[in-house]
């Protein structure tokens, strides 16, 4: 029996190969964005006092749709406004009802680096992700083989992008290179979609200081971001905690506000 990530890579082999069909690299680095100079969320991250990288996302694979209406230009905007260190933006349709329009429509509100968040297994991927104003790109390490990955964060880097490689357990640890700027660590498997934000803190300690550390999902308090703090974190992906809050710009007010609070 699959696994749902085995199910999304099979649909993105084919969808990557269909828009290899229609739009050529020649045609992306055509694109007005292409050439602007991206913007870093690893120094976003050393600078910021709350390290809140907010994500923009419809619905998700376990949970079906979060927020179905949300506007990308409404909400991201807001998140930037509302003091986001940087901003996820879920680009894939079928499994998480993102477009790379999405981007593309809401890069020139937000002044916060942008990060493409989607499944990447192709070098294409990373073209596009320039075209569309995206300033980091997402490599996940359960998605990808060691050489693959350290092939496409080389080119992620040649088109001056940054990488925040994605890892779950110690195993993944061997996709880090020095062509990584940022690891995340995804407290949800994404074999099975279980959450547990004690993944975060066990391996906190194996990766190299040198990189900027973030926590992926499962974040819902701001004791939680502060206990990882102490742990060595320096970003915090959140996405559901604020999407599915009606508001989900005052959500994240709220928290940044709770969390200034705590640390006060």
């Amino acid at each position: 029996m699959s696994t749902i990530l085995e199910k999304i890579l099979a649909s993105k082999i084919i969808e990557v190969a269909e828009r290899k069909l229609s739009v050529s690299i020649f045609d992306l680095e055509s694109e007005p964005f292409f050439p602007r100079k991206c913007l870093s969320l690893k120094q976003s991250l050393l600078d910021s006092e709350t390290g809140i990288i907010s994500e923009f996302k419809r619905k998700s694979p376990s949970k079906g749709w979060i927020h179905e209406n949300a506007d990308v230009i409404k909400v991201t905007s807001g998140y930037s406004a509302a003091g986001a260190s940087g901003i996820s933006i879920l680009t894939d349709l079928f499994y998480f009802g993102g477009t790379t329009l999405d981007i593309i429509a809401a890069r020139p509100l937000i002044t916060c680096p942008v990060l493409r968040k989607d499944f990447v297994i192709d070098e294409y991927q990373l073209y596009e992700a320039k075209a569309m104003g995206a300033d980091v790109v997402l490599l996940i390490a359960a998605a990808l083989g060691q050489k693959q990955t350290l092939e496409l964060a080389k080119t992620a880097h040649r088109l001056g992008l940054e990488v925040l490689l994605e890892v779950h357990n110690e195993s993944e640890l061997g996709h880090i290179s020095e062509n990584v700027d940022i690891i995340g660590v995804n407290n949800r498997n994404l074999r099975t979609f279980e959450v547990n934000t004690k993944v975060s803190f066990i391996l906190a300690d194996l990766i190299p200081d040198q990189f900027v550390k973030v926590s992926e999902s499962g974040i819902s308090k701001a004791e939680t971001v502060q206990e990882l703090r102490k742990a060595g974190y320096k970003g915090f992906l959140m996405g559901e905690n604020f999407m599915k809050e009606t508001n989900p710009v005052e959500a994240l007010s709220g928290f940044i506000a709770g969390l200034k609070n705590l640390k006060g």
